[in-house]
Formats: structure tokens, C-alpha cells, sequence
């Protein structure tokens, strides 16, 4: 069986936009990529049920999303003065799209209009900064939604969760405050599927916070684990965060030591290492689980290649398949729904 993957990139070399590939399910092997749509820097992704594309945007030197049809034309841009986005994100139940701007540190919210396209509903300034020198300002890096639907952001620049309640008219009102360990450089979180649980990925200081979620924004934090194996101390920069589908493992990126870490989920939603294997390529920007969770892709930021790891769905172990597959400068990687 075929499955089409998409791959956002950053344009600074060799990229031209949004790319697409076959995933064959049965042998692991990628093949016949191909442009699908030429945009600035599209370096996060996200789909909707009707199969729009909502990316990173840019136009005429101002940043901010764009939106795209399954066939890969171009809806609209929505777009003001400075860098673009660096998340976006769906949210179905009120025909609202998210974005997160790391650079501005803003949260903002866009109403998908009958043809898929996007206009600004709202917008929420953060302010602040952290101890880290690269937490001079704030800098809100993702923005999803929990699993009792209010909006969450993860802002590396100030150390802090913050989660909002959402009109159906996409205005935003400001619950609560969960504040990462000083310096950590929260980045992106996943909530486990059926344990009251969120795992928290802090890029500065390379560690997991485990934290219990009691809902409508309330956290506590449980556990704090490190991506890395014990007496490396070279630069590090955490990436991307799965959770397996079974709720059974948990998988982190490395970027320096360039290498995915696999946890196992313990009864009480702790993690437990499993092990850390390379993933042969240089910046492992992003990677995801295959829908049938028996394949796991990492693709590179600057060696500009694509690893396919075999997944042990009983062990949540990996054991590498290739890593020669070329996507340039991919940064981010998302099958079709």
C-alpha cells in the first residue's frame, strides 16, 4: 500500500517549497518525490478534514500562513510585516486555525472561511524572557489544542505554557500559567490518549518534563528526564515529540547528537529510557510515526535526507532501514489524512 507524505522545508539552498513522496507501507521505501507547491520557507504543516493545507507563509518580505487545495493551489496568504510562523495548527470543532510566531511571540488565530481560506481573528502578544541566552524575548513555538479543546502554547523564550479558552468567533481569553524549570525552553508538548498526562519538550536543556494535566490548563509536573544518554555534554537542541498511537512509547529528536530517544510509558504515565539510536543524517528537525505505527521517518535539516527506522510495535525498539532518501532542507514531515 501507498501513502503520500509531505514534507515542509526552509528555502535557503537548494528547497523550493512544499514536497510530497510515496510511502510504501509494505517494503518502508520513499520514492518519486516531487514539488507540490513553491512557497518561502513552509516549515510546518497541517491539514484539515477536508484535506486544505495550512503551512508557514510568506509574500512580497512579509511573514505570517498560507493556505493551499489538495492539489496545491493557493488559497490566500495572510501576512503582515516580520518573520512568518513556525506551528500551525487545526482546530475542526470551531473552523479555527492556529498559528504561533516564534520571532514576535504571538499567538494568533485565523477563521477558515467556505473555500478553505484564512482571516485574523485574534491575536495575544506574550512578553517575558528566561535566564538562556537565546531567551532574550518571548518566543511562542507551538500552539495546539488539549484534550478538553482549550488552546495551548508552548513559549521557548519564556519558559511557560499558557492555555486559553476560545470563542466560536476565534477571540481568545487567557486561563492559566504553567511555568517549564527555569532555562528549559519549552517547545512543544503531547497529551497522552487515555492517561490524565502531558509530555513537555524542552529544547535548551534537552529534557522531557512529565507533567499531570487536571484539566482546563492546570498542571503539575510528575517527572523531568533527559534525551540524552548520560556524559554527553557537546551542544544539544531537542526537536520533535510522538507519542505511539498504543499510548505504550514516547520518541524524542536530538539535534547535535542527532539521534531519536525512545521512552517507555509506565503505569502511572512516567517515562522509562528505552534507548537513543542515531538517526545518520544532521539535524533531525522533525520525524513522525507512520498512520500503521510500524515505521518511524526522521527527516534532516542540513544533511537533507530522510531516515526510515522499522518499528517494533511490541517493543517500541527501532532498527534503521535507510537513510538515503534526499528531501532538501525538510524540517518537517506529515502523511495525508
Amino acid at each position: 500500500m501507498k501513502e503520500t507524505v509531505y514534507f515542509g522545508t526552509y528555502t535557503r539552498r537548494s528547497s523550493k517549497g512544499i514536497y510530497k513522496a510515496d510511502f510504501d507501507t509494505e517494503t518502508g521505501q520513499l520514492a518519486n518525490l516531487e514539488l507540490f507547491a513553491a512557497e518561502p520557507s513552509p516549515t510546518y504543516l497541517a491539514f484539515d478534514q477536508q484535506q486544505h493545507i495550512y503551512t508557514v507563509g510568506s509574500q512580497d518580505g512579509l511573514g505570517g500562513i498560507a493556505a493551499y487545495k489538495t492539489d496545491g493551489a493557493l488559497l490566500n496568504h495572510v501576512v503582515e510585516e516580520g518573520a512568518p510562523h513556525c506551528y500551525v495548527a487545526v482546530d475542526e470543532k470551531r473552523n479555527l486555525v492556529y498559528g504561533a510566531n516564534y520571532h514576535k511571540g504571538q499567538v494568533l488565530v485565523y477563521q477558515r472561511q467556505a473555500d478553505g481560506s484564512l482571516i485574523q481573528t485574534d491575536l495575544d502578544q506574550h512578553s517575558g524572557h528566561g535566564p538562556h541566552e537565546n531567551q532574550t524575548s518571548p518566543h511562542v513555538h507551538f500552539t495546539n489544542l488539549t484534550p478538553d479543546q482549550y488552546l495551548i502554547t508552548c513559549d521557548l523564550g519564556t519558559d511557560e505554557v499558557t492555555t486559553y479558552d476560545v470563542s466560536p468567533e476565534g477571540r481568545l481569553s487567557k486561563l492559566s500559567t504553567y511555568h517549564s524549570q527555569s532555562g528549559a525552553g519549552a517547545r512543544h508538548i503531547v497529551f497522552h490518549n487515555h492517561y490524565k498526562i502531558a509530555y513537555l519538550i524542552c529544547e535548551l536543556n534537552s529534557t522531557i518534563e512529565v507533567l499531570i494535566y487536571d484539566g482546563v490548563g492546570e498542571f503539575e509536573r510528575m517527572q523531568v528526564i533527559s534525551t540524552l544518554p548520560d556524559g554527553y555534554e557537546d551542544f544539544n537542541a531537542t526537536a520533535a515529540i510522538r507519542l505511539s498511537k498504543d499510548g505504550k512509547y514516547l520518541y524524542a529528536s536530538n539535534r547535535g547528537h542527532d539521534s531519536i530517544a525512545v521512552y517507555t510509558i509506565l503505569a502511572d504515565g512516567s517515562l522509562e529510557l528505552l534507548e537513543i539510536v542515531p538517526t545518520h543524517g544532521q539535524n533531525p528537525r522533525d520525524f513522525d510515526l507512520t498512520p500503521n505505527q510500524e515505521f518511524l521517518i526522521a527527516v534532516h535539516q542540513d544533511s537533507d535526507n530522510a531516515t526510515v527506522f522499522k518499528r517494533n510495535p511490541e517493543t517500541g525498539r527501532l532498527a534503521e532501514l535507510s537513510n538515503d532518501f534526499q528531501v532538501p532542507e525538510a524540517v518537517c514531515i506529515h502523511f495525508a489524512n
